[in-house]
């Protein structure tokens, strides 16, 4: 048993957040109701946080998307496969829009050097841009979130505001049906809904594990975007969903 819930605790703390049915998933061989027995114990010596509906990790803070650094380490390989897909939505001569992000850093690492106007407000993929000598970075201005090494607020909203680009890459922390898109910041999903509302074509990057989960701040519905592009573990009902809202999946 001791063994059993100190990998459930190393599953929770490098997801950073999970659903019941990633742990199931994850503890195939366990039941139900052990596994929800093992969740109020942890819970109750402190070594995760229920949640309803799932757990997350004790490092985790309310109110943000988690560290960075922390998301960063997750899921490198499957961040690498999306933002290589995404790269075949970037057309040279276009404007674009990095959202802040783990899998949008990835994004800008791999972006080739051509001629292009990059608009970002994460500090991580202007980093990654400064290597390029053709295309044109710019930052828009605001409050630093230290979280997500990112720049949001009032300010940025402003600066938003007076922009048209080409295509968006936006970055989401959860995705259900029944409320879609949604991140754990007030601030940063007030930012993503105005990026959508002056970006001709937007683009998700989510990893499959974003299915399902459940996050404090709508940003908007499946079928406000154009475009999905995840890992290639997206489910069939997803895929039918995205179909229906006549969402491209990549």
């Amino acid at each position: 048993m001791r063994e059993r819930r100190e990998r459930l605790v190393q599953f929770v703390n490098a997801q950073g957040s999970v659903t019941f049915a990633q742990l199931k998933k994850e503890f195939p061989d366990v039941s139900e109701m052990t596994l929800r027995t093992d969740l109020k114990s942890l819970d109750e010596s402190r070594r995760i946080v229920r949640t309803h509906g799932g757990a997350r990790s004790v490092e985790f803070v309310v109110g943000t998307d988690d560290l960075l650094l922390n998301r960063t380490t997750r899921n490198v390989e499957a961040k690498a496969a999306i933002a290589q897909k995404a790269l075949g939505l970037v057309r040279p001569d276009s404007t674009i829009f990095l959202d802040s992000g783990s899998t949008t850093t990835a994004l800008a690492h791999a972006l080739p050097d051509d001629r292009l106007i990059v608009f970002t407000n994460s500090l991580t993929c202007a980093a990654e841009l400064a290597r390029l000598e053709r295309a044109r970075c710019i930052m828009v201005g605001g409050n630093l979130n230290r979280y997500s090494m990112s720049l949001n607020g009032s300010k940025t909203v402003e600066d938003v505001s007076a922009l048209n680009v080409d295509l968006l890459f936006l970055g989401v922390t959860a995705f259900q049906s029944s409320t879609g898109f949604a991140c754990g910041s007030d601030d940063e999903a007030a930012l993503k809904r105005a990026l959508i509302a002056h970006a001709e074509r937007t683009a998700v990057l989510m990893d499959s594990t974003k299915l399902g989960r459940r996050s404090t701040f709508k940003i908007c519905d499946l079928a406000d975007v154009d475009y999905v592009v995840s890992d290639g573990n997206l489910t069939e009902h997803f895929k039918k969903y995205c179909e229906e809202a006549e969402v491209e999946v990549l």
